[in-house]
Order: C-alpha cells, then sequence, then structure tokens
C-alpha cells in the first residue's frame, strides 16, 4: 500500500512520525532537564547552543550535499537522533550533566537538520504554496498529536509504571523508529540537478532585494516568538502554577485548535488583501503582547499567550511560501539552509533572551518579544508592497 502512494506523501507521512516524536519529546525536553537538575538558565543555553550549532551542520549540508543525496543526509540524522536519545534514557538521574547536555545538544542539531531538508526533498517532485503549506502543517498538526499522548499518558499508571519524562522519551524514540523505516522504504529520488557552483547560488539568490529582506525578516520573526514561547511549558508552571499534565494540554488544546484554523484558513479564510492577513497574524500578537506589558496583568497575558499558541499554524503561504516558491530548484537547498541558518540564529537569541527575562519577570519576556516584532511587522509589510509592486522569479535557472 505504502508502494501505491506518490513520493511527495510518503515524505510528509515520514514527517508526520517524526513530529509525533519532536512533540512528544520536545515538549518535556525542558522538564526532563529541569528533572535532572539543570537550571532555567543552563537549559535556555542548551536550547540556544543547540540551535546556534544546527547553524554550521546545516551550512554543511548546503554546501557538500546535492540534492539528490539528501534523503541519505535525513536518514543518518534520523538514526543519529534515535542514538542520542536512546543514551539520554540510560543517563537519566545520573550524575553526568556535562554528558547529557552534550547529548541534548546533538538531539537538537539533527532535529533541526531533518526539519530544514524536508521541503527541499519535496520540492524536487512538487513545488508550490499549497504543498508548501500541507509541509508545515503536517509538521504541526502531528507534532501536536504527540504533545496530546503525553498530556494524556504523563503522570499515569500504566502496569504498575508511572509515565514520566523518561518514559515519554521512549515512546518518543518508538514514532522516531517507525520515521526511519519509512524513509528507508523511499526510493532514492532522482533529480534533473546540474553542476552549480555554491558562489554562484548565494550569488543569484541576493540579487534580488525582496530575498535578503525576507531572510531579515526571518530573522527577527525567530528572535520575537522564542523570546516570548521559547520557554513556554516552565513559563506556564512558574507564573501560572499549572502542573506539567495541565500546561501539556493547555498547549496542546490551543495549538489544535490553530491547527484546524489553519487548515480552513488555507481554503476558506485567507483575505485577498496580504496586509490584512499579516495583521492577523502578527499584528494582533503585537498588541497583546504589548498589554501584557504595559499593564503586567495575569489575565490579560495569558489571552496573549492563547492567540500567540492559536495562530501560529495559519497564514504561512502567505508569510513565506511566495519568497520560498520564487526560488528555482536548482538553489532551493541552498537558499532554504540559509533560511533556517537565520532564522535559527534567531530562535536561539529569542531562547537566551526568554531565559535571561525568565526570573527577572513574566511582563519583561512579552515586552521585550514585543519589541523585536515592531522589526519583523515593518519588514512583513515591506515585504509584501514589494512583491506586489515587482513580481518575479527571485532565482532563475
Amino acid at each position: 500500500m505504502f508502494k501505491n502512494i506518490k513520493i511527495e506523501n510518503k515524505i510528509l507521512i515520514m514527517l508526520a512520525f517524526f513530529s509525533i516524536s519532536i512533540g512528544l519529546w520536545g515538549n518535556f525536553r525542558q522538564l526532563w532537564l529541569q528533572d535532572n537538575g539543570f537550571s532555567i538558565l543552563e537549559i535556555s543555553n542548551i536550547l540556544s547552543l543547540g540551535a546556534f550549532i544546527s547553524v554550521i551542520g546545516i551550512i554543511l549540508v548546503g554546501k557538500f550535499v546535492p540534492l539528490n543525496k539528501l534523503k541519505n543526509v535525513i536518514t543518518l540524522s534520523l538514526i543519529i537522533k534515535f542514538i542520542t536519545l536512546i543514551l539520554l534514557f540510560f543517563y537519566n538521574k545520573r550524575d553526568l550533566n556535562n554528558f547529557k547536555s552534550i547529548l541534548s545538544i546533538i538531539d537538537i542539531i539533527t532535529e533541526y537538520i531533518v526539519i530544514t531538508s524536508i521541503y527541499p526533498l519535496i520540492a524536487t517532485i512538487i513545488k508550490n504554496n499549497v504543498i508548501y503549506s500541507k509541509r508545515k502543517l503536517t509538521e504541526y498538526l502531528f507534532e501536536d498529536v504527540g504533545i496530546l499522548i503525553g498530556g494524556i499518558l504523563i503522570g499515569k499508571y500504566i502496569l504498575g509504571v508511572k509515565i514520566g519524562y523518561n518514559i515519554c522519551l521512549v515512546l518518543s524514540n518508538i514514532f522516531l523508529l517507525i520515521s526511519i523505516i519509512l524513509i528507508l522504504k523511499i526510493k532514492p529520488i532522482k533529480t534533473e540537478e546540474k553542476i552549480h557552483k555554491n558562489k554562484s547560488s548565494f550569488k543569484e539568490v541576493f540579487k534580488n532585494k525582496i530575498i535578503i529582506i525576507y531572510l531579515i525578516y526571518g530573522f527577527f520573526a525567530g528572535v520575537a516568538i522564542t523570546t516570548g514561547l521559547g520557554l513556554k511549558i516552565l513559563i506556564l508552571e512558574k507564573y501560572f502554577n499549572f502542573t506539567d499534565s495541565i500546561a501539556t494540554g493547555y498547549v496542546l488544546i490551543v495549538e489544535l485548535l490553530g491547527d484546524v484554523f489553519g487548515i480552513l484558513a488555507l481554503k476558506y479564510l485567507t483575505p485577498k488583501n496580504d496586509y490584512i492577513t499579516m495583521t492577523i497574524k502578527f499584528g494582533i500578537r503585537f498588541i497583546g503582547y504589548s498589554i501584557a506589558f504595559l499593564s503586567n496583568n495575569i489575565l490579560l497575558t495569558f489571552i496573549a499567550i492563547t492567540w500567540s499558541l492559536f495562530i501560529g499554524p495559519a497564514y504561512e503561504n502567505v508569510c513565506d511560501g511566495p519568497y520560498i516558491n520564487s526560488v528555482a530548484n536548482v538553489h532551493q537547498l541552498k537558499f532554504t539552509n540559509l533560511r533556517y541558518i537565520i532564522k535559527y540564529l534567531g530562535e536561539a537569541t529569542g531562547v537566551m533572551f526568554c531565559g535571561l527575562m525568565y526570573n527577572i519577570g513574566l511582563r519583561y519576556i512579552f515586552g521585550l518579544s514585543a519589541f523585536f516584532m515592531i522589526f519583523q511587522l515593518c519588514l512583513c509589510y515591506l515585504l509584501i508592497y514589494m512583491r506586489t509592486h515587482n513580481i518575479k522569479q527571485i532565482c532563475k535557472k
């Protein structure tokens, strides 16, 4: 049955199981580290350092890996992540925090490389705004499925065994193993890739001002979102007195509703005016964060967090799709890697700021995030103006 499915859908199915694995483990990784004696600042440093080092890995993939070998890189990354999670399981609660820090960073690096490489792999088969949104929604939806599984099981007893963070790690690895099996079943993807120098690819990308501004926008978007929500489970536990299961359930429900809205928005609820669309996605979030900072009101802050989680999956076909799909296939891997490099640098910076603001006060987390959103919104609106007044393919073959 799997053989008769289109290759792009096979990749999305593999991504679905990988995303479940991420939802199960990524949602509890911070709590697992805290349970193993790491401070909040140490946790934020591990997350940000993992993202920073991931940039190096992505650069190496973009520089040395041709498109016809990309599937091999994804497979290898999945296998390394699988082994890393096994080691983390066995070293739980052991006094080897430096080793666990290294393993956690490797786990983050492999995760980012896989996420970065999925769309360029799909783009060798089919490339349009709809398939890009499907790829993003698959990641969002099934990551929430992983959160759901973890939220239901955490703290429960099954056959006399309490389901804790380490058991969730094992379950995550089972779904990761399934994704490895699935990608191994996908036959090598033939591409018509011609030999191009890496330098010429980036030179073509940087010829257009729109793409340069889009990359800068991606940096500020990454900083803004992770400054506010980079440690969301820990924030909900400390400032809202949520238990881990309640925090997980809350995040799950809001993000699942956001996934449903994202699917509906893709087909029925996308305004014809892109300025309105981006104001719904980012402008309301900025207003909510600003009010949270100025009022220092816990309820208004909670509403702002809820909206931010809810709207996250929506309108990817407007805020990212047009710019990504305007790049020719021959440059797609290098451009995507460059885009994720800048995005992950932004996210790493944001998580670092979130860790620094965590102990200062809740309002300062969202005040700083709102500050970075000013730059994000200005660049977002500028991109729409430039794109609608100068529509052309960014990179020609």
